[in-house]
């Protein structure tokens, strides 16, 4: 033997002793692996099929969760647009306080609705101002506050779950000239 040949693993090969040397034997046992493989080959065709099942049914349940995702949302809103549509046909005959008093009724439920999603208001006031959070509309020259803070909010931002959905847009603090 060379030392490359006594070096490598030797191969399983079935020795004189353990195989089966009758025609009959040799045909149990070539049954009996083919029975095997038949049965591998079974499980296999199973795990496959199993698989492509799963895979179907979390694309479905993925379609259905883009579908129906604003359900819970849209029903929140629901009271909203029926408070509005309430105020719309009471416009005529309620007096100014009623109104009023209507509206911030039709708010408070719209901001309960927000809230309950993860919809927070960004009011900045006095505040530093955030490139990355805030929108300047212009600056303005202010003795009593910081320069570069937010003098005046003109409209509130918003963030769903802290990523900004819409800076807030204010009037910035500058140096008196």
């Amino acid at each position: 033997m060379t030392a490359n040949e006594s070096a490598a693993p030797r191969a399983a090969a079935p020795d004189a002793a353990s195989a089966p040397a009758d025609p009959e034997g040799l045909a149990q046992a070539l049954a009996q692996c083919e029975e095997r493989a038949r049965a591998s080959h079974e499980q296999l065709l199973r795990s496959a099929a199993e698989l492509d099942n799963v895979r179907k049914r979390a694309q479905r349940d993925v379609e259905a969760a883009h579908r129906y995702a604003l359900e819970k949302l849209a029903i929140e809103l629901l009271p909203v647009k029926d408070s509005l549509e309430l105020a719309v046909q009471s416009a005529a005959t309620a007096d100014a306080a009623s109104l009023r008093e209507g509206q911030q009724a039709t708010l408070q439920l719209l901001a309960r609705a927000l809230e309950k999603f993860g919809i927070a208001v960004i009011d900045p006031a006095g505040e530093p101002f955030d490139p990355t959070r805030h929108e300047a509309m212009m600056a303005r020259e202010s003795t009593t506050a910081e320069p570069n803070s937010v003098l005046q909010v003109v409209q509130p931002g918003y963030e769903l779950n802290g990523r900004l959905l819409r800076p807030a847009r204010v009037i910035v603090a500058k140096a008196p000239a």
